[in-house]
């Protein structure tokens, strides 16, 4: 993960605040021979990322942070909303066959299987679809409820739910994607989807915004 890079002012206003702080704006001003309008995006980009802390009537005042340690944080309180992708979903009732074209036309490594009424009865992974592939039964006549993984043996996430807290969930599950659900009254409705992608994309979001 990259550091967060700041400019030659934005180092010396830190080195500034280390020496003297809790220090005002317009003291930091002074010293650098600015006015605090000039400063004060500055100032705001290293209250954002956490470098400085300010309080009213005191000033600011170095955290002694890290890069990584902001990183770590910000990370540490997302939450599965807004980073899930569209669920790619099949009925229990479909052929072995049917899901081996679903898996590869809509490019997804897990399929999320519904009943009749649109609630979660069971996943089907890659492997689960190659396994019977490998085997001596006629695809096109065997249900995917059959070699599917089933309730309760099913691991999921809900919207409001740690970011980080999923991604541990699929490292110790060691799969590849989890199903964000709904709960009803009658049971789970598929929302959306994490996988490793989703996971991944968020570190290089956090590392290209902030380094």
């Amino acid at each position: 993960m990259s550091t967060i890079e700041l400019t030659i002012r934005q180092e010396k206003i830190l080195e500034i605040v280390k020496d003297f702080g809790p220090i005002t704006g317009e003291c930091i001003a002074e010293k650098l021979d600015l006015t605090r309008a000039t400063l004060r995006p500055d100032l705001a980009i290293l209250t954002m990322t956490g470098f400085l802390d300010a309080r009213p009537r005191v000033g600011y005042f170095y955290t002694g942070k890290t890069s990584n340690q902001f990183l770590a944080e910000k990370l540490k309180i997302m939450l599965v909303d807004g980073h899930e992708s569209t669920p790619v979903v099949i009925n229990e009732n479909v052929s072995v066959y049917d899901a081996i074209i679903k898996v590869f036309s809509e490019d997804v490594g897990t399929l999320f299987v519904i009943d009749a009424n649109s609630h979660l009865v069971g996943v089907l992974s890659r492997k689960d679809l190659l396994r019977a592939s490998i085997g001596q039964q006629k695809l096109t006549a065997l249900p995917v409820n059959i070699i599917m993984t089933r309730m309760p043996n099913i691991t999921m996430c809900q919207k409001d739910d740690l970011l980080i807290e999923v991604a541990k969930k699929l490292i110790n599950a060691q799969i590849d994607a989890i199903p964000v659900v709904n709960k009803t009254t009658n049971g789970f409705e598929v929302v959306g989807r994490i996988t490793k992608t989703n996971i991944t994309r968020v570190l290089v979001k956090l590392a290209e915004t902030d380094g």
